[in-house]
């Protein structure tokens, strides 16, 4: 990779790891559209590998907080979710259903910010799963609906948890690639490539982090996501 793309790369990627280190998600919604324009290669498998190594990072910070049987709820509704997309996506088209789940992401937003609140239990946080499974394998940002489900619990708890689901997430997405020839030693030398700016945003997180924690994080997450949906609904649209 020449040195002013790699230095563009690393840019975007540490804003998004950055961003993820903060809220809890976030480093696909960003990087994704930029890398694609700048260094298509290095997606989706060489992102998604330098990916696991902040989530790890952020798993082990904020450990202390995690929920391990939420995490066990919305993994098994992840699966469903990918093998219903797999299966839907045989059928219909990815740009109709980026549109919609765009459009859903932003509604799940509006409705949030009205005060409705959905309690964390098996069923909601399964159901969040399977919409996160779903999104993420069609549009590549899974992050927004179980980070909705999360969103009056604590900054500590939200990243920990997410970070800990993203981690057995990306490991499926990663043997996945593997399996159908998208990921190899050529994506993983790539993804190593990456690691400056995934630890650079990891780094600079725990400051922000810090200036959520102080009640912000709701607030963010509510941003993020409504983000997260604007730039599904721009990317497919234009």
């Amino acid at each position: 990779m020449a040195v002013t793309t790699l230095l563009i790369a690393t840019v975007i990627v540490t804003i998004g790891a950055t961003l993820q280190g903060s809220v809890g998600f976030g480093l696909g919604m960003f990087s994704v559209p930029l890398l694609l324009l700048v260094a298509p290669a290095l997606i989706p498998g060489p992102l998604l590998c330098s990916s696991m190594a902040l989530t790890l990072l952020l798993t082990h910070r904020e450990w202390h907080a995690i929920r391990v049987t939420d995490i066990k709820w919305a993994l098994a509704g992840r699966i469903v979710g990918v093998a219903v997309a797999v299966a839907v996506l045989a059928i219909i088209p990815t740009d109709a259903l980026a549109l919609l789940f765009g459009a859903l992401v932003l509604v799940a937003v509006g409705v949030s910010i009205s005060g409705l609140r959905l309690r964390v239990s098996p069923r909601t946080l399964m159901s969040a799963g399977t919409v996160s499974g779903f999104m993420g394998t069609v549009v590549s940002i899974g992050g927004p609906p179980v980070a909705l489900l999360y969103q009056h619990e604590s900054g500590p708890r939200i990243r920990g948890t997410l970070s800990a689901y993203f981690v057995l997430g990306v490991s499926i997405s990663l043997i996945g690639l593997h399996l159908v020839g998208r990921f190899g030693l050529t994506e993983f030398l790539l993804a190593l490539q990456l690691l400056p700016g995934i630890l650079i945003g990891f780094i600079l997180s725990r400051g922000v982090a810090g200036v959520l924690d102080r009640g912000r994080t709701r607030t963010a997450v509510l941003f993020v996501s409504a983000a997260s949906g604007v730039a599904v609904l721009i990317r497919q649209l234009f």
